[in-house]
């Protein structure tokens, strides 16, 4: 790798874990669960014009690096020319030292371009170019990149009114690596904004071609676009919440709930948290019906900065940690749809790291056979996917649960450069499983830790979510 401080052992403190690592570890495939990519991207099999388009664009960690060291929004979102975007985040990259950004770039400039060169504002020129060059040709086009990785699945998000074409001719032009739909059905709860919620009502109505004028019709109209997404290979769902909803409602305060959204009429507070409980109890119904795996992104709180979100619109590098209280409400929410029985697989990633034990504590509650790990904490998320917040999940999942039905790790990036964070996680892991080797504190069995490492990087995701991949 680079001559400086990316070495083939990079975080490799030990020869227990090299050999973890690069024998147990590295050859294994990639099965992303998570992640944002285009699908038309895939589809079209891309050609990024440059290195820019396909590494700056879209990515909030680095836009919030850029404005962190003072540089001007024109160039993280702005109309300001790629090349000129590029040199500012070379001038951005020697501050992120200690900053998982700092060696998240080395690893994709060196996996994917063979990059040697620490990227700063001297090396900007010729790495922009030598990389842009790369990019035009063939081996560089985004089902290519994605073959360069040895990415045996992937799985994008998708709005429920999302037509999946671009999955349909993914699948007709049969390329070898799985790409399959996941459930988003955030913008079914969106109350807060009733102009925005009916016209998303109205297009699932004409999508549908459902008369959506009451509450039982809008989930008849979800169920079908469910079934669509299960035909397409869909097997998950996911959901970004601040916390859990688990209110007690009736169904007949959901049927006038949904009545005043309908004639655009504001909801109170406690309206919104019952209707938005009653649908998660709904989505979670359609899951488990359909064997599908829940996922619940806990704990962000979103567009913190008013004028910035005004200005640019959603998942731009605006959003926080937020400090919700998340047990009692997620206990709840388990606690009902194991009381019906009709509680699927869930994985649930929260973004506190003030919570992952508690959290952690809580899945524990709710394992039952015969499938291992029913309920998951998920990998380190945003802001915890960095050294010290993996480390300190392991840990968490080690204390609480059984690591070794850990699901690993996946990109959630919009980034098809993106892939090596799974490398990341995979020498993190690697190295913490040999420093308890050394300390006395694991079996000397290099076999059986190697094949939790095994299991870990991918056959336990594998086995667990159940969508083909060979």
């Amino acid at each position: 790798m680079t001559d400086t401080f990316l070495t083939e052992n990079f975080l490799l403190q030990s020869e227990t874990a090299r050999t973890l690592y690069h024998q147990y570890a590295a050859p294994m495939p990639i099965y992303d669960f998570h992640s944002h990519l285009p699908a038309a991207d895939i589809a079209a099999d891309r050609k990024f014009p440059n290195l820019t388009q396909a590494w700056l664009n879209g990515d909030h960690y680095k836009w919030r690096a850029m404005r962190i060291h003072g540089i001007e929004e024109k160039y993280c979102t702005g109309a300001a020319d790629d090349y000129a975007k590029f040199e500012k985040w070379a001038q951005t990259v020697p501050f992120t030292l200690r900053n998982p950004l700092c060696h998240w770039t080395h690893l994709e400039l060196y996996r994917y371009f063979g990059e040697t060169t620490l990227l700063n504002p001297d090396s900007a020129p010729k790495i922009y170019d030598r990389c842009s060059d790369l990019l035009a040709t063939e081996p560089f086009s985004a089902r290519n990149l994605l073959r360069s990785q040895k990415v045996a699945l992937v799985c994008t998000t998708n709005d429920p009114l999302d037509s999946l074409e671009h999955h349909q001719k993914i699948k007709d032009d049969n390329f070898e690596i799985k790409v399959y739909p996941t459930w988003r059905p955030d913008a079914a709860l969106a109350v807060e904004n009733l102009d925005a919620l009916n016209q998303w009502i109205d297009s699932l109505e004409a999508l549908t071609d459902k008369n959506i004028n009451k509450y039982s019709a809008f989930i008849d109209a979800l169920a079908a676009r469910h079934n669509q997404f299960h035909l397409m290979g869909c097997r998950l769902s996911d959901h970004g919440l601040p916390f859990a909803c688990a209110e007690d409602y009736t169904e007949t305060e959901i049927e006038n709930i949904f009545a005043k959204i309908r004639t655009k009429k504001s909801l109170i507070s406690s309206e919104q948290l019952k209707f938005k409980s009653a649908m998660m109890n709904q989505f979670a119904r359609m899951n488990y019906q359909a064997g599908w795996t829940q996922q619940l992104h806990l704990g962000p709180i979103r567009n913190t900065n008013t004028r910035m979100f005004g200005a640019l619109g959603p998942d731009t590098g605006f959003d926080a940690i937020g400090d919700y209280p998340q047990i009692a409400p997620l206990a709840r929410f388990l606690d009902r749809l194991d009381s019906q029985q009709i509680l699927p697989q869930t994985v649930i990633y929260n973004l506190n790291p003030n919570d992952n034990a508690p959290l952690a504590a809580l899945i524990g509650s709710f394992a039952t056979g015969p499938q291992p790990a029913k309920i998951q904490l998920g990998p380190a998320w945003w802001f915890l996917d960095q050294k010290n917040g993996i480390e300190n999940h392991l840990n968490t999942i080690a204390n609480f649960s059984l690591l070794p039905h850990f699901i690993g790790m996946t990109t959630d990036s919009r980034s098809f450069l993106s892939f090596p964070r799974h490398e990341y996680f995979r020498r993190i892991l690697a190295n913490l499983i040999a420093q308890d080797l050394e300390s006395g504190l694991l079996p000397n069995d290099l076999n059986l830790l190697g094949a939790t490492i095994k299991n870990i990087a991918f056959y336990n995701p594998k086995n667990y979510f159940k969508m083909i991949c060979d």
